[in-house]
């Protein structure tokens, strides 16, 4: 049996129908998709990942639907999942317009205004194909002062050991994230209770789509910090991306908010160190020194 032929089969099996794979769909990192046909109409966009951890797709679809639950950010409409395949809506891409960009930051400053009962997740989440440590004893109550802890302890440290065993990081570029760590009470700002947030959004997770709202997919929605969002936009690049911020912040302020982008930029870079090697290592310490000298 073919890949294509495996997919289309698991897509029918969920959706109970036949289904016809009418190509691959390119631009994810982690999986295979492909966009396939209906007998009853309509077209799906479909992934699979051989050997995917249990409840990979479970996480992605659950926090789709956290944050299409919102009514702020738009985001396809979740039609099945299994601990090998994810079926959405199909979305038919669109141009990327400055407009569609402001709007998607209008949006996002509306999602980070939606309180999260506290940080992190309580059910199995993941970045990337890696787990997300859940939140930990004292870190998930919503206490404004507990982000540099949670931040801390359960996404920058857990990660650094993971890239610092893998030989993803020089020694002195762990000391520098170390630190961060330990400075984190002073460098984090203002206080900020646990909100939803996307928690995995870099410009291949935004979707620009025909109609001019832009779709936001792939998510690893969490209770975090908003910074979290825009930093790993800028991390990364998006189209308007100077709109898109100056949207976000037209309805949701940040004072002091661009000397607390290397801050925000160090748990996707750490992440990258993890699966793709020490070029994002060392990024990740020169971004760990900017966060300490912007202090």
């Amino acid at each position: 049996m073919t890949a294509a032929a495996g997919l289309a089969d698991r897509v029918a099996a969920l959706l109970g129908e036949p289904v016809t794979e009418l190509g691959p769909v390119g631009g994810g990192s982690i999986c295979r998709a492909g966009r396939l046909l209906r007998r009853s109409g309509g077209t799906v966009f479909a992934k699979t990942l051989p050997g995917a951890p249990p409840g990979f797709f479970a996480a992605e679809a659950a926090g789709l639907r956290l944050l299409g639950g919102t009514g702020t950010v738009a985001v396809p409409e979740v039609l099945a999942a299994d601990d090998r395949t994810l079926v959405l809506e199909w979305v038919e891409p669109g141009p990327a317009t400055p407009a569609a960009a402001e709007r998607l930051g209008r949006e996002l400053a509306a999602l980070h205004r939606v309180p999260a009962p506290g940080y992190g997740t309580a059910h199995p989440a993941f970045i990337g194909s890696l787990p997300l440590p859940p939140p930990g004893s004292g870190h998930a109550d919503g206490s404004p002062g507990d982000w540099p802890a949670f931040h801390a302890g359960r996404r920058l440290l857990p990660f650094l050991r993971q890239a610092a065993d893998r030989g993803a990081m020089a020694a002195a570029d762990v000391r520098a994230v170390e630190r961060v760590c330990e400075a984190l009470p002073r460098l984090a700002g203002p206080a900020q209770p646990p909100a939803v947030i996307h928690g995995d959004l870099w410009s291949g997770n935004v979707l620009f789509a025909a109609g001019g709202r832009a779709r936001v997919v792939d998510p690893a929605a969490q209770g975090g910090h908003p910074e979290a969002d825009l930093a790993m936009l800028e991390l990364f690049g998006c189209p308007h991306l100077e709109r898109l911020l100056a949207a976000y912040e037209e309805v949701r302020p940040l004072p002091g908010r661009r000397e607390r982008v290397p801050l925000h930029q160090l748990h996707p870079l750490l992440v990258h160190a993890v699966l793709f090697g020490a070029g994002y290592g060392a990024a990740a310490g020169r971004a760990a020194r900017e966060a300490l000298a912007s202090a």
